[in-house]
């Protein structure tokens, strides 16, 4: 026991070590300056997690999926990505995967039939449910009356990956369900020159409820300060995506308490993207934080020594006489050092092989050859 604990405390010390090492290494090329230490009237940002179920529907194809999808002899037939979009999308609604090409959309549809059903029926999805009881929550929808008639207090940005997703929200959430929502729209279909004043028209009208935004055209460089709570129906894999989309509520000129609410489907794909965010978030704060040694304390010639990359497995180090710097650096011993040979940035990048064609791209991700080869 005490020489496990033994080897446990080695263990660790070498990981301190090389996380002080990697502090020293981006450093130089790194400013961070948090909002909270430079913006001290700014109100709070509350993150809420909403975890809901799939639907029975949902769930059956999830499932079949999953059983007839499993890694096999025929990998090389399914690309990886276009299985991670499929699920993805059927958990946002499964109007996003059952297409007239896939092999049980006439099951599906005839089921829906006889139950008075079509997959235009928004409650298919479980968070379209939620995220109308949070609308309902926020004052949103319902019947207003007396002076501040159309006015709500409370005014949200919705944000999801895809535009198909927000087509969903809008006409069979919105215009069906709940008429009585204003609102605005901007994604990728909306020219350059339109985008902002849209977001002039949202901050300045306040009887204006919803902007429907994709994380891709809004969720960077926009000011929209006019909402106080933000909603999201789906997620991306980089964390910093999605934190730079609600914090484009959260900055400068915002008055009021912010609340962002990200809709989870238990159990699903989308529980294994928010752990991949947080487990990306913490490595980030561990490689930089306050703690980081002072930029002054490298002299001129360990600065340069970052760029240049040395031949050889560094994990032989010392076998001739060679260890390692304190910025992880191979430093040649007597026997090696005329054998030692460095390159620069340029020899690195003419070793980089040159990217496939672009069509073999849009053929691996395209889910539909993903849809007609499902059984």
């Amino acid at each position: 026991a005490s020489r496990d604990a033994s080897a446990s405390s080695k263990e660790q010390e070498k990981g301190t070590m090389a996380l002080e090492a990697l502090h020293r290494q981006v450093l130089p090329f790194i400013l961070r300056r948090m909002k909270e230490d430079v913006l001290h009237d700014l109100p709070p940002k509350i993150i809420q997690d909403v975890n809901v179920e799939l639907s029975p529907l949902q769930l059956k194809l999830y499932n079949d999926f999953s059983k007839n999808n499993s890694p096999g002899d025929d990998d090389d037939s399914k690309h990886v990505f276009q299985a991670l979009q499929y699920l993805r999308k059927l958990v946002s609604h499964p109007k996003l995967v059952v297409s007239p090409t896939h092999p049980k959309h006439a099951e599906v549809t005839s089921s829906l039939a006889a139950e008075g059903r079509t997959l235009d029926d928004y409650t298919l999805s479980p968070k379209l449910v939620a995220l109308k009881e949070l609308l309902l929550s926020c004052g949103i929808g319902s019947e207003k009356t007396g002076m501040d008639a159309g006015i709500t207090q409370n005014r949200v940005l919705i944000f999801t990956q895809l535009k198909q997703m927000l087509d969903i929200v809008e006409k069979d959430l919105f215009q069906k369900d709940m008429p009585l929502v204003s609102y605005l729209r901007l994604d990728g279909d909306v020219p350059q020159g339109s985008r902002m004043p849209i977001v002039e028209r949202f901050n300045s009208n306040p009887s204006i409820d919803v902007l429907l935004l994709t994380v891709s055209v809004g969720g960077l460089g926009l000011n929209l300060t006019g909402a106080n709570t933000v909603i999201f129906l789906e997620h991306d894999w980089n964390p910093q995506n999605d934190i730079q989309a609600m914090d484009r509520v959260h900055r400068i000129g915002q008055k009021k308490t912010v609340n962002v609410y990200r809709l989870i489907t238990r159990g699903t794909l989308e529980e294994k993207i928010m752990g991949l965010q947080r487990f990306k978030l913490q490595i980030a704060n561990s490689i930089v934080n306050k703690e980081n040694q002072s930029f002054q304390s490298m002299d001129t010639s360990q600065l340069l020594d970052l760029f240049n990359v040395v031949d050889g497995d560094k994990k032989s180090a010392g076998a001739n006489g060679d260890g390692l710097d304190e910025f992880g650096n191979v430093i040649a011993g007597d026997s090696s050092k005329k054998s030692a040979e460095q390159k620069g940035l340029k020899g690195m990048l003419d070793s980089l092989e040159e990217l496939g064609d672009q069509s073999r791209y849009a053929e691996e991700y395209d889910l539909d050859n993903l849809v007609s080869q499902l059984r």
